[in-house]
């Protein structure tokens, strides 16, 4: 039952950030400042770390034991691809399915990670800027 329960917040919450991306991110970049991650499972918030973002560079999340800096790239879509490791999201053979930036209210920007676990089943997380 949970995993149909993790499957469904999955989707949903993919859904939601593909629904609500906004073409109109300055050039192919987040704005800089750190960004908060969580994931809502069984009812509670669980701090996953921040990154932080400056340019088209991140760090982070130090949670996981990330540490150095790399480049990401956005495109047009906010669709990110991050081009370095990306702490607990790209480690013990989990990988990143889909990271996707929203913009709905422009004082708070944010983005949805799409992990994909070593057992197959996705996670959804949210970033939120602070």
């Amino acid at each position: 039952m949970a995993i149909l329960i993790r499957i469904a917040m999955t989707f949903l919450l993919l859904a939601s950030a593909v629904c609500n991306a906004r073409a109109d991110f300055a050039e192919g970049k987040l704005p800089d400042g750190v960004y908060h991650c969580e994931v809502y499972l069984l009812g509670l918030f669980i701090n996953l770390g921040d990154i932080t973002i400056k340019g088209n560079v991140y760090s982070g999340p130090v949670t996981f034991g990330t540490s150095g800096t790399y480049n990401y790239q956005m495109d047009a879509n906010g669709e990110i691809s991050w081009l370095g490791p990306l702490g607990g999201y790209t480690s013990g053979g989990n990988s990143i399915s889909l990271t996707q930036a929203t913009l709905d209210d422009p004082s708070s920007p944010a983005f949805d990670i799409i992990m994909k676990q070593q057992d197959g089943a996705f996670t959804a997380s949210t970033c939120t800027k602070h």
